[in-house]
Formats: structure tokens, C-alpha cells, sequence
């Protein structure tokens, strides 16, 4: 039950940091740039909880 909810809580972080990084007065390549680093920083986060990585 505990991993649950830290797989959870982990993707509930990643969906946060995604909106508030749309909501910054930047532009559209940087936007997508670290949109990009944050999905790629919460997936080995979600595989870390589940012993893959």
C-alpha cells in the first residue's frame, strides 16, 4: 500500500511542476525544454519505486 501511494504522490509532483512550468512567463522553447527534463526526471522517479531502475 505504501508504494501506491508514493507512486501517487510522485505523479500528483510531476502533473504540479508540469502546470506551474506552463504557467511561467517564458517562451515556448524553454517551456518545452523543461517540460521535457521534468517527465524525464519523474518517470526514473516512478521507476525507482518499482525496483526497475
Amino acid at each position: 500500500m505504501g508504494l501506491l501511494i508514493s507512486i501517487l504522490i510522485t505523479f500528483l509532483v510531476i502533473i504540479l511542476v508540469l502546470y506551474l512550468v506552463n504557467m511561467l512567463p517564458i517562451d515556448g522553447r524553454a517551456k518545452q525544454i523543461v517540460r521535457v527534463i521534468v517527465i524525464i526526471i519523474g518517470v526514473l522517479s516512478l521507476l525507482k519505486y518499482l525496483a526497475i531502475y
